[in-house]
């Protein structure tokens, strides 16, 4: 078996989220509204899977949802490849552009899996840690690329996971400035106001992904997209597989993308619950000194704690509480924005924590 098995993925371990039932989710960002849609307008959800062709392959193009992303996001359908969520169109481009040895450039922090699809296709993985605030250094981007002949920069904005953004200009400038494949993944811009998704035309060389994991609330879907001009997205359609998105995910993402104004509201109510739940943990943070709280422009807030094991000592103490959040090296915690009765639950065993001396 040790022969056929190669270098590039003997280490490799399965991903491994947090395991277990717990009475609160806030470990991977979802959306807390059970169903995108009221009960009327899932019907007509429930009618499109009803028409369902049990036997026949669904459309290659996906055009019906493509369609109905253009219409929600006002970018043209030709701009659209249709992927079995981001993690789906990330392998993609990597795939596609670059060849065995080619360097491409992360940031740190930043979404995993970037460095996990690059390295699978044997490309040389550049890393470039973000400035002490965890903010982006744009000019030390442009200069990386240039001296490692970089070919790709994949980074996201608003980042996962520090909950900070990159204002368009800076992001522009970037673009502008590199000669590589910028891939902007653009996760948690629903719930920010600097997209560049209606610029994406313009640039040779930006290709912009979106999911509808996040705030259009069908994580269990696998719905994504990535928008580029009409040259690379005839490449990216070229290398995806024919059949890649199923005939349900595309009529239910169809169904749903068409109803505009539910949606927006839907953004509107997940932003909010990011709002209280900021608010309330700066009260936490004012109480107990105990912890750094980001600015956060997604449906999450990021928070690193002064004293690295304590970060440890809380995660424990929620999943003891039937709560689950996301722990990452370094003393750092993320946490979804939940329903208001998941985040006052949230904030009361949080305080307890401190109250019980656990936190001194």
């Amino acid at each position: 078996m040790s022969e056929i098995i190669n270098q590039k993925v003997r280490d490799l371990v399965p991903y491994d989220p947090i395991e277990g039932e717990y009475r609160i989710r806030l470990d991977a960002n979802e959306s807390f509204l059970p169903a995108p849609l009221p009960p009327d307008g899932m019907k007509t959800v429930e009618a499109a899977v009803s028409r369902t062709a049990w036997n026949r392959y669904p459309d290659p193009l996906a055009r019906e949802v493509c369609a109905a992303f253009a219409g929600f996001y006002g970018v043209p359908e030709e701009y659209l490849t249709a992927c079995n969520g981001s993690d789906e169109s990330i392998f993609l481009l990597f795939s596609a552009f670059l060849m065995k040895g080619d360097a491409f450039l992360t940031l740190a922090p930043d979404f995993s899996m970037y460095r996990f699809y690059g390295e699978i296709v044997e490309g040389e993985g550049v890393c470039l840690p973000k400035r002490e605030d965890l903010s982006i250094d744009v000019d030390a981007v442009i200069r990386t690329v240039r001296e490692k002949d970089v070919k790709l920069v994949i980074f996201s904005n608003p980042c996962n996971p520090t909950s900070l953004g990159l204002d368009r200009g800076e992001v522009r400038r970037l673009i502008r400035e590199v000669e590589a494949l910028v891939v902007l993944d653009e996760a948690y811009m629903d719930f920010w106001d600097q997209s560049l998704l209606h610029e994406v035309g313009e640039y040779e060389n930006l290709v912009i992904l979106r999911t509808c994991s996040k705030a259009i609330g069908l994580a269990s879907l696998r719905l994504g997209f990535c928008v580029a001009n009409p040259a690379l997205t005839r490449i990216i359609r070229a290398v995806k597989s024919p059949y890649n998105s199923n005939t349900l995910t595309q009529a239910i993402g169809a169904q749903v993308l068409a109803q505009k104004e539910q949606l927006r509201e839907n953004i509107r109510r997940l932003v909010q619950a990011r709002e209280e739940l900021y608010q309330g943990m700066e009260a936490l943070r004012e109480a107990s000194a105990a912890f750094h709280l980001y600015e956060s422009c997604t449906n999450f807030v990021f928070l690193k704690f002064y004293r690295e094991q304590e970060a440890g000592e809380l995660h424990a103490y929620l999943l003891e509480n039937s709560i689950a959040v996301r722990l990452f090296p370094g003393g750092y915690l993320r946490i979804t924005a939940g329903s208001p009765e998941e985040n006052a639950e949230l904030l009361r065993v949080m305080e307890s924590y401190w109250q019980r001396g656990q936190g001194k």
